[in-house]
């Protein structure tokens, strides 16, 4: 059976999520405009709001798995 892609949006703010956990920059976007930007921005702050209250990288994750 095929492996159906995941929402587009969804998969920006996983992204976005895991780069916020690792601490990298806000610029480092790769989408340029539109609802996956806002979307992989809106993740990026989530994973730095769980980076700065204590969360590592493997409870970050087990998190957006419970999402």
């Amino acid at each position: 059976m095929k492996r159906q892609k995941r929402d587009l949006t969804e998969r920006a703010f996983q992204h976005g999520y895991q780069a916020g956990l690792g601490g990298r920059r806000r610029d480092l976007c790769p989408h340029t405009q539109g609802q996956t930007r806002e979307q992989w921005i809106a993740g990026w702050r989530e994973g730095r709001s769980d980076l700065w209250d204590g969360y590592g990288v493997v409870p970050g994750i087990q998190k957006m798995a419970l999402r």
